[in-house]
């Protein structure tokens, strides 16, 4: 291989497995201090909810919307789905920062979990005003909600 193909390809790797670790949100801020919550990021890639929990407990940032929305994400995601705390963490990030992509996202599929398609719905028309273009988190609510009503309003665990 020559340098250069060997180089675009270490560059796609590291460009790919930097998207899998922030799936749960939409990132760390842009900012030269460590990420705090790579830890609770890695255990939400691998599907680790329970480990994800007790490194967000450990961090302990409650004052951080990304940190909310995480915590709601893995107890929703887990073995046994905790969708009453996941619900005020979501709103606790959305109550920190109610532009937050990757909560408004959740609390969405979260909402559509309980059976509230309105709620849903109005976590989707809030995404569309905050997305220029189409984003990834708008996209992906919107398939949720388009699946749920083609299921008779029945969420399906397949997403």
């Amino acid at each position: 291989m020559n340098f250069a193909f060997k180089r675009i390809l270490t560059v796609a790797t590291l460009a790919l497995s930097i998207q899998a670790a922030f799936a749960a949100d939409t990132g760390p801020s842009v900012s030269s201090a460590p990420d705090k919550l790579a830890g609770a990021r890695a255990q939400i890639a691998a599907k680790q909810w329970a480990a994800a929990v007790d490194e967000l407990k450990h961090v302990n940032d409650t004052a951080s919307a990304d940190w909310n929305n995480l915590m709601g994400y893995s107890l929703r995601k887990g073995k046994t789905p905790d969708l009453d705390a996941a619900e005020r963490y979501y709103d606790e990030a959305l109550r920190i920062d109610p532009k937050h992509r990757g909560a408004l996202e959740y609390s969405g599929e979260l909402y559509l979990m309980k059976g509230d398609l309105a709620t849903a719905e109005k976590r989707l028309a809030a995404l569309d005003k905050l997305c220029f273009m189409p984003c990834e988190q708008y996209t992906d609510l919107k398939k949720a909600v388009e699946r749920y009503k083609a299921t008779g309003n029945k969420y399906s665990w397949s997403y």
